[in-house]
């Protein structure tokens, strides 16, 4: 795997929690595809609480709990694996919100323990 460092894309993708991709969870299959890709890494984050195009608030408080909570996949990588990427999200990603945006890599990931 190669190292990151300097200017670098982010790709984020918004989906909800329940969204599939036949039986499986829309996110992993996101991140299953961005590592067959070879993209650098992907994760996922669970929202306890948005909305989205629908404008239904979906909440991890208990008088409102929500089985759809938002979920967002967040990749590094350069800006063309991340261009080259954005076709196969585009037939994947029917709804949801793709975002990319430009950053700057500051200390790339490491194998090393955090001590």
């Amino acid at each position: 795997m190669t190292a990151l460092h300097g200017p670098a894309r982010r790709l984020t993708v918004f989906v909800g929690e329940s969204d599939t991709v036949g039986h499986k969870p829309l996110y992993t299959e996101i991140v299953h595809r961005a590592h067959a890709a070879g993209l650098i890494g992907a994760s996922v984050f669970r929202g306890i609480e948005g909305f989205g195009a629908t404008q239904h608030i979906h909440t991890t408080r208990l008088l409102s709990l929500s089985e759809d909570l938002p979920v967002s996949v967040v990749m590094v990588d350069t800006a063309e694996r991340i261009q080259a990427f954005l076709p196969e999200l585009e037939s994947l990603v029917p709804a949801g919100l793709i975002t990319v945006e430009d950053v700057e890599v500051y200390r790339p990931a490491s194998h090393e323990p955090i001590r």
